[in-house]
């Protein structure tokens, strides 16, 4: 077999380039290895990694019991579609339903996948418990969200790079503006909403953290209206905010729940959906699958990831660690010009540059970060998102917040 020379960073950047579809721009840092907080460039530089794979990497890169039963599970079976019973399936929907409190899964592959499903579930349940007459659904979703890049999701979107020359665009969705009550109860007085999506924070507009109160009045809202409350907990769930889900902090159960990243550790593509018996038997055989949903592999790495969240209490680490970067960092910014927001909950937090969206200082400021140690991603111009893996010590963090406040103000002169 040809053994290839190791590439370079700048190669590898070349090869992407030449090769690869240009639908991303990564910042320039090539990444050979992972291990917990921790990622390495193919030059053997080593980086604190403070974007967690957008959330997939809740439980740090690798984790050992997480690829132990990737591994054990891929000796044996990797695939059987769902045209017959595999053996790990139904314990894995056993041990997920008891863990968030419901019914009934549905499993699938990637976020985008698992928004979809929840909308073809919203909407089928909208026809049959709710009798909205045919084709008439409408779901409500809200501006600057991102729910992924299916041409039914970009329909949702407010964002112009996701949404110019994708038309003609899916019927059927409502935009109201976030953390809008008024506009939520006005919408509602339609008998033919199904459903309201939202993220319980907005991660791609900048982690914007809504109101006190609004998740939980807002689901009241929805239950005088009959209307499912849908909760896109990809980006949210999984202990990234100080709670397992970021509806816990008001005490919401969502109708229907959905998951995708650290559900799988960042280790293998799963989502899921759950919902309790009454909206999830809507769906009936031939209506709705995937052929990879639910395979041995995805159920096995999901079962292990959730284990660690729970055996490690990286929620409450999120919490703890979280609560010390916000207070740092507002102390640090009460003196600097350049920053001039912190927010945030859990280790999921943004800082906003004094700036406008149409500037490159975030950006240039993510150079100088992950020159310094540290990777991070800007977002809307002018916004540093900082979600660190949640196995992060808080003497780690510390360093951290050093290499950030170093950073800024040098860059300031």
């Amino acid at each position: 077999m040809h053994v290839m020379e190791k590439l370079t960073s700048t190669q590898a950047i070349e090869l992407e380039d030449k090769y690869g579809a240009h639908n991303y721009h990564p910042l320039p840092v090539v990444l050979e290895k992972g291990e917990g907080v921790f990622v390495w460039d193919l030059e053997g530089k080593r980086y604190y990694d403070f974007l967690s794979s957008y959330s997939a990497v809740n439980q740090g890169h690798c984790h050992p019991y997480i690829i132990n039963a990737l591994k054990e599970q891929a000796e044996k079976l990797t695939l059987t579609s769902r045209a017959f019973y595999n053996d790990t399936l139904g314990a894995y929907e056993q041990f997920a339903t008891k863990y968030f409190g419901f019914d009934k899964l549905l499993p699938m592959n990637t976020g985008a996948e698992a928004v979809e499903t929840a909308l073809k579930l919203t909407r089928k349940w909208g026809y049959e418990k709710k009798g909205i007459p045919a084709d008439q659904a409408k779901i409500i979703v809200c501006e600057n969200n991102f729910h992924g890049r299916t041409i039914t999701i970009v329909s949702a979107s407010t964002d112009p790079d996701a949404k110019k020359n994708f038309g003609p665009y899916t019927p059927g969705l409502e935009v109201i503006p976030y953390n809008d009550l008024d506009a939520l109860a006005t919408a509602l007085k339609d008998n033919n909403v199904a459903g309201f999506m939202l993220e319980p924070i907005q991660g791609e507009a900048g982690v914007f953290v809504p109101d006190e109160g609004y998740l939980a009045a807002a689901y009241k809202l929805c239950k005088e209206h009959n209307v499912l409350f849908v909760a896109d907990e990809v980006q949210t769930g999984i202990a990234r905010t100080g709670k397992l889900l970021a509806c816990d902090h008001e005490n919401v159960k969502p109708d229907v729940l959905i998951l995708g990243k650290a559900i799988s550790g960042g280790v293998f593509p799963v989502s899921a959906v759950l919902a309790n018996d009454d909206i999830m038997m809507v769906i009936k055989p031939g209506e709705h699958g995937s052929t990879f949903g639910g395979n041995p592999l995805a159920n096995k790495v999901a079962i292990a990831a959730l284990e660690v969240i729970t055996n490690e209490s990286l929620a409450d680490n999120a919490e703890r660690m979280g609560e010390i970067f916000r207070k740092e960092m507002n102390d640090f910014i009460a003196t600097n010009d350049l920053v001039k927001l912190v927010r945030g909950k859990g280790l999921l937090n943004a800082i906003v540059i004094n700036d406008t969206e149409d500037s490159d200082t975030a950006w240039n400021i993510c150079l100088k970060l992950r020159d310094n140690g540290l990777l991070a991603k800007p977002t809307h111009g002018n916004i540093i998102r900082f979600a660190p893996p949640l196995v992060m010590t808080e003497e780690q963090l510390h360093e951290c917040i050093s290499i950030i406040k170093t950073t800024i103000s040098e860059f300031q002169k």
